[in-house]
């Protein structure tokens, strides 16, 4: 039998009821600050780590959002129906990624963001890692130049 070496990441919920094991580093890291991820996570800002499908073991039953973006794309939520916990989200349109919520690794050494969308809406106190690719919008928006 072949050992898996593979370094995890280990993801829950506040009760611990939704847990998620994701193998290797995620894809890319989005800071989104729209004022639909700031309602969603109560924050100022949201963090999600992309990950491939593949790469993702989800274990306990969760209530599911789905809504059109601000953007024209279906986004499905995925959070804890004991806690409430947001945990991860997905899109029809790219079947192949989920994004796991970076609050519920509970990680202080998890990697930092690797991009920033939709900076027009950031609080002005949000600071944002440098060198890392800034957006006035989405991805498909303007991009910011340093």
């Amino acid at each position: 039998m072949e050992v898996d070496h593979m370094f995890q990441h280990h993801a829950q919920c506040h009760c611990g009821q939704v847990k998620i094991v994701c193998k290797g580093e995620p894809d890319f890291i989005v800071m989104c600050h729209c004022e639909d991820c700031q309602r969603r996570t109560g924050s100022a800002f949201n963090l999600g780590a992309w990950f491939n499908r593949s790469k993702i073991e989800i274990s306990g039953l969760t209530k599911v959002y789905s809504r059109i973006e601000h953007d024209g794309i279906e986004t499905t939520y995925h959070f804890c129906p004991s806690c409430g916990s947001s945990m991860y989200w997905d899109m029809p349109e790219n079947t192949q990624m989920i994004a796991v919520a970076v609050g519920a690794f509970a990680d202080p050494e998890f990697p930092q963001p690797t991009v920033s969308f939709y900076e027009h809406k950031r609080h002005v106190w949000v600071t944002v890692p440098e060198a890392i690719g800034r957006f006035t919008g989405s991805g498909k928006g303007e991009k910011i130049t340093g």
